[in-house]
């Protein structure tokens, strides 16, 4: 079994941009099943290519399998989606060390302007000196999953300033 072991974080300000490259991912997604501790979902990445990937599991460590899959059945599993497709555009911050980088995520469309940041971890209590733009950590918080804000009838939504 694959386990990802994530951190995540809300971004309520620009400050992370100073630190991300130029290059950017375009991934559209949507979920063909969600339970308790389970997910099925489907990403577009770059209108090129499909990844099916299933999540077992909440919190900071998770079980999770991955698949590339034809791209012309990923669009046709679209119309069998729950809840929104939900696109996004993923930056990427290299930390300097030990390899590891932090995913940007700016959501777009019901979701804008959300902005959520993640990072994968080799080991649940691996230590990181983090960024001082990620913002409140939200790791385990449901209403920040992928598969919520896909659900969700509204997003939460960072603070006024």
């Amino acid at each position: 079994m694959g386990i990802e072991i994530e951190r995540k974080f809300r971004i309520d300000d620009d400050g992370w941009r100073r630190q991300v490259g130029g290059d950017s991912q375009a991934i559209r997604q949507f979920y063909l099943a969600v339970r308790d501790g389970f997910s099925l979902r489907v990403r577009i990445l770059d209108k090129a290519r499909a990844v099916m990937t299933l999540k077992t599991g909440a919190g900071l460590s998770r079980g999770e399998y991955e698949y590339e899959i034809p791209l012309d059945e990923a669009r046709e599993l679209e119309a069998s989606r729950i809840g929104r497709t939900v696109e996004k555009r993923r930056y990427r911050a290299d930390l300097g060390v030990e390899g590891l980088v932090v995913e940007v995520d700016v959501f777009e469309g019901a979701l804008a302007p959300l902005v959520l940041a993640e990072i994968e971890l080799p080991a649940v209590d691996h230590a990181v000196d983090l960024p001082d733009w990620l913002g409140p950590e939200v790791t385990g918080e449901g209403a920040y999953s992928n598969s919520s804000l896909a659900l969700a009838e509204a997003p939460p939504l960072p603070p006024q300033s």
